[in-house]
């Protein structure tokens, strides 16, 4: 680690790296096939949600082009469908952040690291989740894959308007942390010095490696065990609030309290933890 750069900018995953998935974006994606008349039970939907897990970080129509390769109308339509379902399911579960996510959040800007939250997912997607966690005051700068990026993970484009975005002096001075394939892959492509695998999200060490990881986690809060962190140093005087105009933040209503429930969809099941690690 001694021959890194120092790290300016933290750019974080968001379900999976900083709040818990528990399958929310699987069940969406299999009521969003379902709508195509692929449904549970069958061998075909069977195919496609282990397509959905392999490519997860993905934006929704990447992943829906993959399923339906040749019907570009029922891959739009399914999308269409799968940011509804995410959106409804967001509304009626709790949505929280991660054990130790908010610590090392405010632990890298309290050392003067920039931290950025990344998504292929809609814009709406980000709003609501940031709102639900509470996410928004640990935070510098967030980017979704509406936001005037042209292509979402694994292409590096998310990471690079990042830095542009933050000011960053050059993407070695870049650490990535995320919990898919897709978006180690971004950060490994887009040249960051630390591309960081965590295990709290779809995908197992093995899988992350290949993509690209530079080190894995058991989770975000290990972080400060590879980012080096000085509490209280480099603290700027204003509150991410402050820097609206200059992060690109939409800054919609909160939506409300989360209430909980759950869908109804059966869906092949995540990889456990212990699997995970025993893979590492």
């Amino acid at each position: 680690m001694t021959d890194r750069p120092d790290i300016t900018l933290a750019c974080c995953g968001l379900i999976g790296t900083l709040v818990a998935d528990d399958g929310l974006v699987e069940r969406s994606y299999a009521e969003a096939i379902a709508t195509q008349g692929v449904v549970s039970g069958t061998s075909a939907f069977a195919r496609r949600m282990a397509q959905v897990h392999q490519v997860r970080g993905r934006s929704a129509v990447d992943v829906l082009r993959l399923l339906f390769p040749d019907n570009e109308a029922r891959a739009q339509a399914a999308a269409l469908a799968f940011d509804r379902a995410l959106t409804d399911a967001i509304g009626r579960v709790a949505i929280q952040p991660l054990p130790g996510a908010l610590d090392v959040l405010d632990r890298l800007r309290a050392a003067g690291i920039r931290v950025c939250v990344l998504t292929s997912l809609p814009r709406r997607v980000l709003d609501l989740v940031l709102d639900a966690a509470a996410l928004r005051p640990h935070t510098d700068l967030e980017l979704s894959g509406d936001d005037g990026v042209r292509r979402g993970f694994p292409a590096p484009d998310l990471v690079l308007t990042a830095v542009l975005q933050a000011g960053a002096g050059s993407v070695g001075e870049v650490a990535v942390i995320h919990s898919t394939g897709a978006g180690v892959e971004s950060g490994r492509r887009s040249g960051a010095s630390i591309v960081a695998g965590v295990l709290s999200g779809p995908h197992s060490a093995r899988r992350l490696r290949a993509a690209g990881a530079t080190d894995i986690l058991d989770s975000i809060a290990d972080l400060p065990g590879l980012v080096p962190l000085k509490d209280g140093a480099d603290r700027r005087p204003e509150p991410a609030a402050a820097e609206t105009s200059d992060s690109g933040r939409a800054q919609p209503p909160l939506n409300g309290s989360a209430k909980p429930g759950a869908s109804g969809v059966s869906v092949p099941p995540q990889v456990p933890l212990g699997r995970r690690i025993s893979e590492l």
